[in-house]
């Protein structure tokens, strides 16, 4: 694929932190065993792949803002782009010694996200998607999955865990998703969750409490790879009220239905 200026830079970032990140996972694995833990180790971690992908993007974009999970909210003085940055989507999976997280940089322009890189350095899948020029995975086009019905369809979804969300809402969320769908899964690292909807590896997924470094990337993946994506109202203010629920569009329709039924119990 052709990348612009703007995508090289992002996944110039991407990769970068990636390494990082894969050097560090590699000494997780023997920190599990020390009375310590890692815990320290992989939250220094995650700090250090936040300032590498700051640095690169804030070399290349100087005015841009910049939103980051460890990092908070830095404005630019370009008020019409802003970087949107998970430098380490899936803590716990690294933390656990679970190759399953990514590096996940959405870039918004006039609080619409446009572009957006997910990179898992464990397994070298990177995602990348730009407004109006598709979506690929190490170059190659992804398209969401075909499936129509929704008892021959897998979806993630997220869990809300101790002292985080609504756990009852969840509860009555699940029955009826349960009731409905073949499968559900719980991966832990929302940005590859929707880059895997992308991929049409998962026909659907939903979640709440979700930060906006942790959807960005993956709604323009999935928009470009011809899914749908709204909010569990259905509406367009993911990003806002911290919600998302996306999928192909017959998918999608039919997990937004059963995730509103849900929500009334």
């Amino acid at each position: 694929m052709l990348r612009s200026a703007l995508l090289n830079v992002m996944v110039g970032a991407a990769l970068k932190a990636g390494r990082s990140l894969k050097r560090d996972f590699g000494e997780v694995e023997h920190l599990q065993v020390s009375l310590k833990g890692p815990a320290d180790f992989v939250s220094a971690a995650d700090r250090k792949a936040e300032q590498i992908v700051m640095a690169e993007l804030m070399k290349a974009r100087p005015g841009y803002g910049f939103i980051g999970e460890e990092g908070g909210k830095i404005e630019g003085t370009d008020s019409t782009h802003t970087w949107i940055v998970d430098p380490l989507d899936g803590t716990t999976n690294f933390l656990h010694g679970i190759p399953q997280f990514a590096v996940s940089i959405g870039l918004e322009r006039n609080g619409v996200p446009v572009a957006g890189v997910v990179y898992n350095p464990a397994n070298d899948e990177l995602y990348v998607a730009e407004r109006g020029t598709g979506a690929f995975l190490n170059d190659r086009r992804l398209r969401v999955s075909a499936r129509t019905k929704p008892e021959a369809s897998v979806v993630g979804g997220g869990i809300p865990h101790i002292a985080r969300g609504d756990h009852v809402q969840f509860r009555n969320e699940l029955k009826v998703v349960q009731s409905r769908f073949a499968g559900i899964r719980r991966m832990g690292a929302c940005a590859l969750d929707l880059a895997y909807v992308a991929a049409g590896r998962f026909d659907g997924f939903w979640e709440r409490g979700v930060h906006p470094w942790d959807m960005a990337a993956g709604i323009v993946l999935i928009r470009e790879a011809g899914g749908f994506v709204t909010d569990c109202d259905g509406h367009d203010n993911m990003m806002l009220n911290g919600t998302i629920c996306a999928g192909n569009e017959p998918i999608q329709k039919a997990l937004l239905a059963a995730v509103k039924e849900g929500q009334r119990g």
